[in-house]
């Protein structure tokens, strides 16, 4: 299967890049002017025409099969001013841009391209619920707001506050939800006490929870996918953020490594995040009434960093990695804690003369769970899972088709460890290696009376 399969692709590939021969191609970046970040689903088009694109989570956009001739290409956003560029082109011509918006965003004197009826009709989004940090912050929320708090609004979706935060969607077990951090499986994103997960609202980009209909690029799961994409760092400045609440404090970092240089396209920036509990110390006189003892035994320190790299021609290289950490006292009774880590890295890169699109990541990531029983310390239980997993993604589009293929490898490793009661260590340990390939090509016909988009 695997040499018909990339027979097929080379193939296909050979066919696309046939048909654009005679035509032009725009592609490029649209950045936010004041930090650097990219501006993910903004509009771009070619005014008086239907060639136009969206921006994807990396600010990517790439317009093809352009008749040569003059053309004035806008980029709009609600939140943002509109630019506009005009640009010649040539027949064979492979144009590269970069654009950086400015916040303001100015009113219109007509509409010419509604972006929202053409998604509806270009995009097959089943059960698909894109999740922006600026709609949590204005969620009512326990301490600060979070992205555990605004799945619990959602229907289908049901928490409980034991063995670490389980999240349960329409039904399915939790091992059968996958969680993606940049590309990172994470085993276990929330906290026991169910109010808060392990990602910071500061430094999330953009979430996309699916709870049906996704493709086989998102692997073996069978209840729902939570993809998180987390920002890069402030690419001109040095900026901070400190908060307090109740139930904990949280510090926020970024800045420039390299600043920003608009014309040369170079710039390294970072972005650290920490979250700590104290809610044992706050709740003897805030939360007395919670239970008998007058205090709440739970504790989670959360550390995030990301490195990121951007050269010339709009490639990314990132570096990130993150250390949470959970705990439960419950006095005599029993003691858990609970361990993530994780390290990885993930790239985007941009061919000069091609609009291909690669995207791949390499990660590695484990998580620990441990029992102890303060009144019987031989009576202990560990468990852990964790391993690498990798990807690549690729993507070819021509007008308004889109291809896209890519594989997938995870090896995961998974212990127990008990202590029975002769005081004997008994330890089972497994392992596994999946690796999976997926090959879309989307269909849509001129008259968009019908979209064909088969996994």
């Amino acid at each position: 299967m695997r040499h018909p399969f990339l027979i097929l692709t080379f193939l296909i590939l050979m066919v696309l890049s046939g048909y654009s021969q005679n035509n032009g191609v725009i592609k490029g970046f649209v950045y936010d002017k004041s930090n650097g970040e990219a501006v993910p689903f903004t509009n771009v088009y070619l005014k008086g025409t239907v060639l136009g694109a969206n921006t994807d989570i990396n600010g990517f956009f790439t317009i093809t099969r352009i008749p040569p001739g003059t053309y004035k290409l806008l980029v709009t956003s609600f939140d943002y001013d509109t630019i506009q560029d005009p640009i010649t082109i040539k027949a064979a011509d492979v144009i590269s841009k970069k654009y950086y918006a400015v916040k303001g965003g100015v009113k219109l004197d007509e509409v010419e391209v509604t972006t929202t009826a053409l998604e509806k009709l270009e995009k097959t989004n089943v059960g698909i619920q894109k999740i922006d940090p600026i709609v949590i912050n204005k969620l009512p929320s326990v301490g600060e707001p979070d992205l555990a708090q605004y799945l619990q609004v959602i229907p289908g979706v049901v928490f409980t506050g034991d063995q670490g935060g389980q999240l349960y969607i329409r039904g399915g077990l939790p091992v059968q939800n996958k969680v993606l951090l940049d590309g990172l499986i994470v085993y276990n994103p929330f906290h026991s006490i169910g109010l808060f997960s392990v990602f910071d609202n500061e430094t999330m980009k953009n979430a996309d929870v699916y709870t049906a209909g996704f493709g086989a690029q998102y692997g073996g799961r069978t209840s729902s996918i939570m993809d998180i994409t987390t920002k890069d760092g402030n690419k001109k400045r040095h900026a901070g953020r400190v908060s307090f609440s109740t139930f904990g404090a949280k510090l926020t970092l970024e800045g420039p490594l390299k600043k920003l240089d608009e014309e040369k396209g170079l710039s390294a920036s970072y972005l650290f995040s920490a979250k700590h509990s104290y809610l044992p110390q706050t709740s003897p006189l805030l939360y007395s009434y919670a239970n008998d003892q007058g205090k709440l035994p739970f504790y989670y320190t959360d550390i995030y960093g990301k490195l990121s790299i951007n050269s010339a021609n709009g490639s990314k290289f990132s570096l990130f990695g993150f250390n949470f950490s959970d705990k439960v006292n419950y006095s005599d009774i029993a003691q858990f804690d609970w361990q993530n880590t994780g390290l990885g890295t993930s790239f985007v890169l941009v061919p000069a003369y091609s609009n291909l699109l690669v995207e791949g990541t390499f990660a590695y990531s484990n998580y620990n769970v441990n029992f102890k029983n303060p009144s019987n310390e031989s009576d202990t239980k560990s468990s852990s899972i964790g391993g690498l997993n990798t990807g690549f993604n690729f993507s070819k589009f021509i007008g308004r088709q889109e291809l896209r293929f890519g594989f997938e490898g995870v090896i995961t490793n998974a212990a127990f460890s008990i202590t029975n009661p002769y005081l004997t260590q008994v330890s089972i340990t497994r392992s596994t290696m999946d690796v999976g390939t997926f090959f879309k090509f989307k269909v849509i016909d001129k008259r968009n009376d019908w979209c064909l988009n088969p996994v």
